[in-house]
């Protein structure tokens, strides 16, 4: 009997149709779970508009216990943005000042010059300097160190017992304006006085101290009787009364010489030769012409008030004898006649026969 090969078969498997079956299932599974996802988002979109979404609303606001309404942060992105580098410093305008700063007084200052020189009014000098200047302008001296405020006002030492409604109230100033003052460090929402040594009050304001000291009387008082020549006449009867508001008569705000004293009883005001000298108050002129006693140049105005005014060492005379004057009015010229060592402005005032400190007159 012929025997036969018999191979065995390979196994036949039954597996593989289930295998494609779940793999299929899975797949179905997968894409009908994608699809679902895509449909919510797709209704997501549908539902709301997708333009409105990208309009700003604005941020609400929420009210803090300080009473400042602040506005909440949102995530909101926008197209632009401005960039900017840090500076730890405020950055201020040339010239703007804050703070007090000290000023030694030169030969030849006055409270007018220094004035000028910071742009503050010769008011707010000597309140800041009292103790120094007792509200006396004619009391200064070279060397000495005044204090100069930022600003026209008060510039005031704070006392026990002070507040700021008090201290704003005796300086006919604001009390915001005070707080407001950088110098002063103030917290606006709580301010405190707490540790002030100096306080800055901005438009504050207070009466000077009566200064107003009248020479005594002198057998060399009264212009009409000092000063004799061929320029005297008599006062006409009604002419312009003054109104002792006087003005600073040149254009120079400095001296130049010698202040007024005891042995001198005159300023001697900064002009060169030419310079436009003006009537310090309203009046008649009652001297106008030339002076062998040294004035030189002169003219003598008689305010009708009980005051005199003394014009020297002029180089040119524009009024006569005679003629009514204003305050303002430009009477001659800046010189260096008579006994004089430079051009200048030799002022006098007097008063019922004694003369006067000029200081104690300017209106500012």
């Amino acid at each position: 009997m012929e025997k036969k090969d018999i191979t065995p078969a390979e196994p036949v498997n039954t597996s593989a149709p289930e295998k494609r079956a779940d793999g299929h299932l899975g797949q179905i599974l997968v894409w009908g779970a994608t699809l679902l996802v895509v449909g919510i988002l797709l209704s997501i979109l549908f539902r709301f508009n997708p333009a409105e979404l990208l309009k700003g609303e604005e941020a609400p606001v929420v009210q803090q216990e300080t009473g400042v309404e602040l506005p909440i942060l949102t995530n909101k992105k926008v197209d632009y943005a401005l960039v900017r580098t840090v500076n730890l410093e405020t950055i201020l305008p040339e010239g703007v000042r804050h703070f007090a700063v000290k000023y030694t007084v030169e030969e030849g200052d006055s409270i007018f010059a220094i004035a000028r020189k910071f742009d503050i009014s010769p008011e707010s000098i000597l309140w800041a300097n009292y103790d120094l200047l007792n509200d006396d302008p004619t009391y200064l001296n070279p060397g000495w160190r005044l204090t100069i405020p930022p600003t026209n006002g008060i510039y005031y030492k704070w006392k026990e017992g002070d507040t700021l409604e008090k201290v704003a109230e005796k300086f006919y100033a604001d009390v915001d304006d005070i707080i407001r003052w950088p110098s002063n460090h103030m917290d606006i929402t709580n301010p405190s006085t707490e540790g002030l040594e100096y306080v800055m009050i901005p438009d504050g304001y207070r009466e000077l101290q009566p200064w107003i000291v009248p020479i005594a009387f002198s057998p060399r008082s009264g212009a009409t009787r000092v000063i004799a020549g061929p320029g005297g006449c008599s006062a006409p009867a009604g002419g312009p009364m003054g109104s002792t508001a006087f003005i600073w008569p040149a254009i120079n705000f400095s001296l130049s010489g010698f202040d007024f004293s005891s042995y001198h009883l005159a300023i001697d005001i900064a002009a060169g030769v030419g310079d436009p000298i003006s009537a310090s108050d309203n009046g008649t002129v009652i001297y106008s012409g030339w002076n062998s006693t040294g004035y030189g140049n002169l003219i003598v105005i008689d305010h009708n008030n009980g005051y005199e005014t003394v014009y020297a060492h002029l180089s040119a005379l524009y009024v006569g004898c005679g003629d009514s004057v204003y305050r303002g009015t430009v009477i001659g010229a800046a010189g260096n006649t008579g006994k004089s060592t430079g051009s200048h402005l030799h002022f006098e005032v007097r008063l019922n026969g004694g003369f006067v400190n000029p200081w104690s007159l300017f209106g500012y």
